[in-house]
Order: C-alpha cells, then sequence, then structure tokens
C-alpha cells in the first residue's frame, strides 16, 4: 500500500507557521500553470526562507506540487480564464504577492486588497512607482515571466521547464498519444483529421492512446472509433485524467500529437517527442523550446502578428485548417526517441 501523501492545499490565511509568506497569483489552465515553471522556481530559489503558496485551481495541486516550487495551493473559483474577484486569504497579509496571472487591475487588484508587504508585477496605469517592468504582447509566456522577476533583481531561466520522470507507470507504457481537445473551437483541429492520423498509425502496428478532459468524452470516443481503435483506447473524458496518471503517461509515450493547450507542455516538461498544431496564436508565444524532438506546424500565411486569430473563437481558425494529414504524419515519423530528464526533482506518485 503506498504511503499517505497530503494534498498540496493551504488553509485560508496562509499557514506555515511563523515563515515569511509568499503568494502568487497564476489561476489558469494546466498549460499556463507549466509555462511558469521558471518563474515559480526562480521566486523558489529568490525566497528560500519563505512558504511559497501558489493561488490556482484546486484541482491542479499534483502538477504544482510536481514543480518542486510550491509549498502549497491556495484553490481559486473563476469562471474559465478570469480574474478570481477575491482569494480565501484571511490571516495576516503576505510578505510578498507575485502577480503571475496578468498585468490588467484586475489581477493586480485581487492581490493589493490583501495589503502584501511588497507586490511584484507589471506595470499598470495609475499604480504607484515602483510599478514594475512595461508589458509587451510579442514575448514568449515563460520569458514574459522571467522578465517581470529579472527586472525586481531576481536571476530567472525561462529553460529550467523540466519536470522529473513521474514514479508510477505508464497506462499504456510507449503509446502515441492523441489529444484532439482544446478549450476554444479556434484551437481545434478538425476530429476527422484526428481520427484519420490515429487510424493510419494504428495500421502502422502503433499503440495508440487517444485523451480527453473533463466534457470531451463524446470527442475522444468519436475520434477513436472513427480510427478503428477499442473504446479502453480513450483515458478520461467525464472528468479530466488524473494529473498523476496523465503525467505518467505523457513522461513514458512515444510522442504527443496535440493542437495548443495544455498536454503540450506536459511533453515539453518531460522531454517527450511533440507534434503541435497552431492556429490563431503563433507558436512564438506559447510553442514548446525549439528542438529537434518537437515539431511546430502552423501556416499564418504571411501574417506575422503574434495573434492573427481568435484563440477563443467559436470555430476552427483557418491556419489551423491548412495542416494536412499528411503533413501531421510525416513531422510524427520525422520525431526523434524521447528525452528523458534526469529525476533531480521529487516525483510524481
Amino acid at each position: 500500500m503506498a504511503p499517505h501523501r497530503p494534498q498540496l492545499r493551504v488553509p485560508a490565511g496562509g499557514g506555515g507557521g511563523g515563515a515569511p509568506r509568499l503568494l502568487v497569483l497564476r489561476a489558469l489552465g494546466l498549460g499556463d500553470l507549466l509555462a511558469a515553471v521558471p518563474a515559480l522556481r526562480a521566486l523558489r530559489a529568490g525566497h528560500p526562507g519563505h512558504r511559497l503558496v501558489l493561488a490556482a485551481p484546486g484541482r491542479f495541486a499534483e502538477a504544482a506540487r510536481a514543480t518542486g516550487a510550491v509549498d502549497a495551493l491556495l484553490p481559486t473559483r473563476a469562471a474559465g480564464r478570469e480574474v478570481p474577484r477575491r482569494l480565501d486569504w484571511t490571516g495576516p497579509p503576505p510578505d510578498v504577492a507575485v502577480d503571475l496571472h496578468g498585468n490588467g487591475p484586475e489581477s493586480r487588484g485581487v492581490l493589493q486588497r490583501l495589503r502584501p508587504a511588497r507586490l511584484l508585477a507589471y506595470a499598470t496605469s495609475g499604480a504607484p512607482a515602483p510599478c514594475g517592468p512595461v508589458w509587451r504582447d510579442d514575448e514568449h509566456e515563460r520569458d514574459r515571466w522571467c522578465r517581470l522577476l529579472t527586472w525586481y533583481g531576481l536571476a530567472a531561466d525561462p529553460a529550467d521547464l523540466r519536470l522529473a520522470p513521474p514514479a508510477r507507470p505508464s497506462p499504456a507504457p510507449g503509446a502515441l498519444v492523441v489529444h484532439p481537445g482544446a478549450d476554444a473551437p479556434a484551437r481545434c483541429w478538425p476530429p476527422e483529421r484526428f481520427a484519420a492520423v490515429a487510424r493510419a498509425l494504428h495500421r502502422a502496428g502503433h499503440r495508440v492512446v487517444v485523451t480527453a478532459g473533463a466534457g470531451e468524452g463524446p470527442l475522444a470516443r468519436w475520434v477513436a472509433a472513427r480510427a478503428d481503435l477499442p473504446p479502453a483506447a480513450v483515458l478520461g473524458g467525464a472528468a479530466d485524467v488524473p494529473f498523476a496518471e496523465l503525467a505518467a503517461l505523457v513522461a513514458q509515450a512515444r510522442a504527443v500529437l496535440v493542437g495548443d493547450t495544455g498536454l503540450a507542455h506536459l511533453a515539453t516538461a518531460f522531454g517527450t517527442p511533440s507534434v503541435v498544431l497552431f492556429g490563431p496564436v503563433a507558436p512564438r508565444l506559447w510553442g514548446p523550446p525549439a528542438a529537434e524532438r518537437h515539431r511546430v506546424l502552423w501556416h499564418p500565411d504571411g501574417d506575422d502578428r503574434p495573434r492573427p486569430g481568435d484563440a477563443h473563437g467559436d470555430r476552427p481558425d483557418a491556419r489551423l485548417l491548412r495542416i494536412t494529414v499528411a503533413e501531421v504524419l510525416a513531422a510524427l515519423a520525422a520525431l526523434p526517441g524521447p528525452d528523458r530528464p534526469p529525476a533531480r526533482r521529487e516525483p510524481v506518485r
């Protein structure tokens, strides 16, 4: 029987006894959390005596622990990608608060209302000096938050993004993982194309697993059925795949095929080869690091804007639709073997 491991949660007020407390707001999705790993580690290294509390959705407690930087999670409540209106922190004010959520008055304000002794954030109009560095729209998410901390005198490395491999076995070791979902139709490659790729891989003798987040079960089952895969090839759907199981699956996969969503960042974190499909948002803002094991497919048609489309639109983006099944199969075939990270941080169990 596995030993009991406490949940990564913190009571209202921050907990941690007499240790100084550092509160970080990043109440977004899994990909957003993983993109902030370099910044979280920089904060951890720069505040070794502090208790680092991450304000994020409660379902990401295990993912936060896997970063090796977070001591506790303060669960947040907000619809979609909205900024939480309040944080359930009722004790003494944080010693340091950090806005890794955005650059608007909403995210900065929810932290200011806690009256932290020090607030690290991007500049906003009307904020008292020193008000932080200037926000840039054309900047990769990992670079953005590391630049913020560098402005405040903390050393931050955008390349420090890898997670230690999970200790538990994969439910499908060596599988090719296909993830057809995303949180907006604009970033969903057509399901019939995912099915065509999965069918070709299956017929070529590969083990294929189709993953689904909460509510994506019908989509994943449709793709699996059209690919002639058994029902057991689908993981998740009614709810998210538990993080520990998902991490083990991705870390021990042969490769991952995914759109611009959280699973792409998980593949990057474990060094698992990936093919990532981009549409309304340029990969220079959210893509994996430049490496042979990660292939990015994007057809902006000469449009060099960082966000040429609506990332939250209600139909697949035109740039995404330009990606063909043959192109994806060729990219998957060209991937090298997985590059496993060293087990230098606490493993996920």
